[in-house]
């Protein structure tokens, strides 16, 4: 078995600069914190947003492929919950990751545990899809990694275009699943049967 360590670095948190950030922005945008249900709003924003970017420190645990397996392992439906960098609103969604076993194999929770871990700070969603893929395809040695992520974006839903209701779908696909038509169509028509269009 082994555990490589995956850290995300970033600056501690600094509580209390955060609460009167949070406080500064309420006022400029009208708000009185005088009023009884403003009143601890700061404190509470400021919890919020740093319990959104904490990315958890992981351990990828993967154990040898002593069997040989060669066909295809796939997680559906992974819960998605990270931040637009453009305009620090939330988008959520689902993931879904395979990939074709090269010399080593993962704990299946674990391809859960990295798209949290990558989701879990600023982001944007192409990046997360392509992170999650190329941090797999070299952790576990895999002959091909997919990876298709399916969000509601508040930034576009509640604000500027309000267009609620609308999904952006991103994938990567590396290896085998990009380059073998055969393992391509196999993979995408299992992530296909949970929404994902043609």
């Amino acid at each position: 078995m082994w555990r490589p360590r995956i850290v995300h670095d970033r600056r501690p948190v600094d509580t209390a600069r955060a609460q009167r950030a949070a406080a500064d922005l309420l006022g400029a945008l009208g708000l009185s914190l005088d009023d009884a249900g403003l009143r601890d709003t700061p404190r509470r924003m400021a919890q919020a947003w740093a319990e959104l970017l904490a990315a958890p420190e992981l351990e990828l645990t993967t154990f040898p492929n002593d069997d040989g397996y060669d066909e295809l392992v796939v997680v559906e439906d992974i819960p998605v919950r990270s931040v637009c960098e453009h305009h620090m609103l939330p988008f959520v969604g689902v993931a879904h990751v395979g990939y074709l076993p090269g010399s080593r194999i993962a704990g299946l929770s674990k391809l859960t545990r990295v798209v949290d871990h990558f989701a879990r700070r600023a982001q944007t969603q192409e990046r997360l899809t392509t992170q999650v893929a190329a941090e797999l395809e070299r952790r576990l040695d895999a002959r091909g990694v997919g990876v298709v992520v399916e969000a509601e974006h508040t930034c576009m839903s509640l604000r500027g275009a309000r267009a609620a209701g609308t999904r952006t779908v991103t994938s990567t696909l590396t290896g085998a699943l990009h380059d073998d038509p055969a393992q391509r169509a196999e993979f995408l028509a299992l992530v296909r049967g949970r929404g994902v269009r043609p």
